[in-house]
């Protein structure tokens, strides 16, 4: 009966390792973000129209026109806020913002959140270190952000004094990379 108790519990152990093995497999060794696989061959666009987690950014990037651009050849370093960021705006901002007749806003806001580039975060460390303790980075909208290292954290703050914290870092794609963060940052 020992026997028969050790060899389930093998085979049980055995088949969870294959499972995990299959789910970094299927995320092709990207985090999962958002209860969806992140695929490197796939572009951000791609891969954030599966992420529960970006549902407002995606349909803030729909309605500012900017598929097309963030599914091009790039490379961009994409700060993709979650939808508990959204909410953190005052309310009826998400709302305002989608409407046709604020694409501009909308798009500046966005693009804010993309440098051209791939960074990774051994490049954001390289270029905190180098900046003694602070990047400073041009974002596609034209403005400045900076990050620095908060403990094992990477921090930016924007043009108004607001702060971000990375929460997934490295998200790769075919087209740059994405860094998962908890709070929206904002252009003067």
């Amino acid at each position: 009966m020992k026997n028969l108790v050790a060899l389930f519990v093998l085979t049980l152990g055995m088949a969870m390792g294959v499972s995990a093995q299959m789910d970094n497999m299927k995320s092709d060794g990207n985090p999962m973000v958002g209860g969806a696989a992140m695929y490197k061959t796939k572009n951000i666009v791609e891969n954030a129209v599966n992420s529960k987690d970006h549902t407002t950014l995606v349909a803030a990037v729909k309605a500012a026109g900017l598929v097309e651009t963030l599914s091009g050849a790039g490379p961009f370093t994409v700060f993709a806020p979650v939808n508990s960021a959204f909410e953190k705006l005052p309310a009826g901002t998400v709302e305002t913002l989608l409407k046709p007749e604020n694409k501009g806003m909308l798009t500046k806001i966005l693009t804010y959140h993309v440098v051209a580039g791939n960074f990774d975060s051994k490049a954001v460390a390289k270029a905190i270190k180098a900046g003694n303790g602070k990047a400073e980075f041009t974002t596609v909208a034209g403005g400045k952000l900076w990050a620095k290292m908060d403990g094992k954290n990477v921090v930016l703050w924007d043009e108004k004094g607001g702060m971000s914290t990375v929460t997934i870092a490295d998200v790769r794609q075919s087209n740059g990379v994405i860094h998962v963060i908890d709070t929206i940052v904002m252009p003067k």
